[in-house]
């Protein structure tokens, strides 16, 4: 069996399974937000109006909930929704609510990983399509629904279809200025926006090994705009070291067996690979970077669980240390946490003095809620995942995908750059 069957099988509490079978599985942990939460309480508001009433939910030790989306308070709506969210958590006595103004908060899919929230060998779900991102510590890991997650609050599991898995072989020497946002951008480039349609999308390889915890987030966090159910990756000791720095808690990690079976397998050799940029308005709409360098740009944008991480922004610094940008440049750091960090090394003062606005965690200007919007006709460059109309503000604004170090050099030039293009 692969990774991702285990885990699964195991959940259930079968000794094997396999790619089709529907199995009810036992979840470890489930996650809302503060867009999704106030929904799955909506849905138990219906359920109560039928006679069906939550007196009590099966383990507030295993929920947590973050506000992201709507932090800060876009308008009287965000605010009585983190209220109502708020209330919820007091109600059931979940305590694992990083709210904002309080101290750490931050991105749901970044928490889930900087503050160990989730384990290698667990089943984790929440209320986000990018939920996929937490795979990359060895968690079966997927988003749900409203309907879905109230189910799980109430009965601490959720039926699966298990998925078939498809492997992605990143072979060869990683060159300095491709990141993992490059690779995974190549990839839905190959196999399209519905090449993963609820398979399992694993990546292994020599590159992967190398590969450090937060580049192979990127990696699992982007296997949504593919169709995935899931992304993953075995654990190994990057993963425990990572984890190590963060908490204590014990846990029993699941690789898979040597002669598993996958439905399709990919060999990506990453050291042909260019600087690439997702054009609008599909993840799947690929070029190089320098072919696109006449384009020109009313805005950058690194930011979200996909470009924020604390690497994200080292190497996006080191791109614009010394430089000013030319064109409207927003940094949004993933967490309370990471921005500290960026702080104490330096990094948010290069970016200031670069000329960009550092502002605070927050998923706002990624879904086109609040915090730097665009506006009608305007072109931004992003370190973000999606890029439909309207995704990040206007439906007649454009977003280009790539990575922290392609924004950075774009942002220092107001033209889609190569960062090779820059120097050093």
């Amino acid at each position: 069996m692969t990774i991702t069957e285990k885990i699964l099988a195991r959940a259930a509490g079968r000794q094997s399974v396999s790619p089709g079978d529907v199995v009810f599985a036992q979840v470890d942990k489930v996650m809302m937000h503060d867009v999704s939460g106030p929904g799955v309480i909506k849905v138990f508001s219906e359920w109560e109006k039928k006679g069906l009433k939550l007196d009590h939910i099966w383990d507030a030790d295993r929920v947590w909930v973050t506000e992201d989306h709507f932090v800060p308070a876009a308008d009287r709506v965000s605010a009585e929704n983190v209220i109502t969210l708020t209330n919820f958590t007091k109600k059931f006595g979940i305590k694992k609510h990083f709210k904002y103004g309080l101290g750490q908060y931050g991105i749901c899919h970044t928490l889930s990983h900087e503050e160990a929230m989730v384990l290698p060998g667990e089943v984790y779900v929440g209320g986000d399509s990018h939920t996929n991102t937490t795979g990359a510590m060895g968690a079966f890991a997927a988003g749900l629904g409203h309907t879905d997650v109230a189910y799980v609050l109430m009965n601490g599991q959720i039926w699966f279809k298990v998925p078939e898995t498809m492997r992605f072989d990143l072979v060869g020497n990683k060159p300095d200025h491709i990141m993992a946002k490059d690779i995974i951008l190549k990839i839905i480039g190959e196999i399209g926006t519905d090449g993963a349609n609820y398979n399992a999308m694993q990546f292994t390889g020599n590159v992967v090994k190398k590969l450090s915890m937060e580049e192979r987030l990127t990696l699992t966090n982007m296997t949504t705009e593919a169709g995935a159910k899931n992304g993953i990756i075995e654990p190994d000791e990057t993963t425990y070291a990572y984890l190590s720095e963060r908490s204590d808690a014990k846990y029993a990690p699941v690789h898979g067996d040597p002669d598993a079976r996958y439905s399709e397998t990919f060999t990506i050799e990453v050291e042909k690979m260019e600087p690439t940029v997702a054009r609008p308005f599909s993840p799947g709409n690929i070029s190089a970077a320098r072919e696109l360098q006449s384009t020109e740009l009313n805005k950058a944008y690194i930011g979200s669980c996909t470009g924020a991480k604390l690497e994200d922004l080292r190497v996006a610094a080191k791109v614009m240390k010394g430089r000013k940008v030319k064109i409207r440049t927003e940094v949004l750091p993933a967490a309370q946490s990471i921005y500290m960090k960026a702080m104490k090394e330096g990094l948010v003062q290069i970016f200031m003095e670069a000329g960009a606005v550092v502002g605070p965690p927050t998923c706002g200007a990624c879904c086109g809620a609040h915090m730097g919007v665009l506006g009608k006709d305007e072109i931004c460059i992003s370190t973000t995942n999606r890029n439909f109309p309207g995704r990040m503000g206007h439906v007649e604004s454009q977003t280009y995908l790539a990575s922290p170090a392609v924004v950075a050099a774009s942002a220092l030039t107001g033209k889609i750059t190569d960062p090779r293009d820059v120097g050093n």
